[in-house]
């Protein structure tokens, strides 16, 4: 009877402590990797929150509208690591993101890196190739927007 319900405890335990692993995203069930995107657009907010950072920029699109593309970064404490706080990027700020497309929403992303007006490069911390280190960027020769009909759903 002990070993049965040694047997018990230690199996619940197991479980319990598998929960909150699941719950978490894996890069690949929410991002495509190709689908490798470059924007350039003027922060409208930034937001340092657990789990997950995010940036958002307003993005001219080739018809002259806007939108408002969402990146995902890598935990605050990551970002504040490598040298980035919220306010190293006041609203209105112009960058450069690359990153990786959603493959649920087209306005919004994993990002890579942003690259400041004076050069400035640093990188999102998340889960994207290439987010920790320069070895995967991903690449895109142009800067992209959607095209409008793409950003109605």
């Amino acid at each position: 009877m002990r070993v049965a319900l040694a047997v018990l405890v230690v199996g619940v335990s197991l479980v319990l402590a598998a929960v909150p692993v699941g719950a978490h995203h894996a890069f690949a069930a929410t991002y495509d990797t190709n689908k490798p995107v470059v924007v350039k657009g003027v922060i409208t907010k930034v937001e340092f929150v657990n789990p997950h950072s995010w940036f958002w920029l307003d993005v001219k699109n080739p018809d002259g509208t806007v939108s408002n593309w969402g990146f995902e970064g890598g935990s605050p404490n990551s970002l504040i690591r490598n040298g980035l706080t919220k306010n190293s990027i006041p609203v209105g700020t112009e960058l450069v993101i690359q990153g990786y497309q959603s493959k649920a929403f087209p306005t919004k992303g994993v990002g890579v890196n942003m690259t400041f007006p004076d050069g400035r490069k640093f990188l999102f911390g998340g889960s994207a190739p290439g987010a920790e280190s320069e070895a995967a960027v991903p690449t895109k020769d142009e800067i992209v927007a959607p095209k409008k009909d793409d950003t109605k759903k």
